[in-house]
């Protein structure tokens, strides 16, 4: 893996179609971020913030989100199956086409969210 995830803040910056399977980004800022068909599988991802970015056809696999923030966030095929979502924000978020296979979203606020 080649990309820096040492900064608290990794708002905006470009991890489109990189392998970040299994790291830890708990409680970091991602807003604005561009995670396009990035591997994300497995990862923790608790409390992060990835308010406004750009995770389509990105895999979030079996991955750690609850209390993660991804409001108004673009999921738009992305692989979330067996995620650990919990008390995550997906306010205004674009699921279509999302795989949510095995996605206990009761606890998620889902307000506006598109499916």
């Amino acid at each position: 893996m080649s990309a820096d995830l040492s900064a608290e803040d990794l708002s905006g910056r470009i991890f489109a179609g990189q392998d970040l399977a299994g790291v830890d980004l708990s409680g970091k800022s991602l807003r604005n971020a561009h995670l396009t068909r990035a591997n994300l599988g497995r990862a923790d991802l608790r409390g992060a913030d990835f308010e406004g970015a750009d995770l389509s056809g990105a895999s979030l696999a079996g991955a750690q989100l609850n209390g993660a923030n991804f409001s108004w966030a673009i999921l738009a095929g992305a692989d979330l199956h067996n995620a650990e979502v919990g008390d995550a924000l997906f306010v205004g978020a674009d699921l279509s086409g999302a795989n949510v296979e095995g996605v206990d979203l009761g606890g998620a606020d889902l307000t506006g969210a598109a499916r």
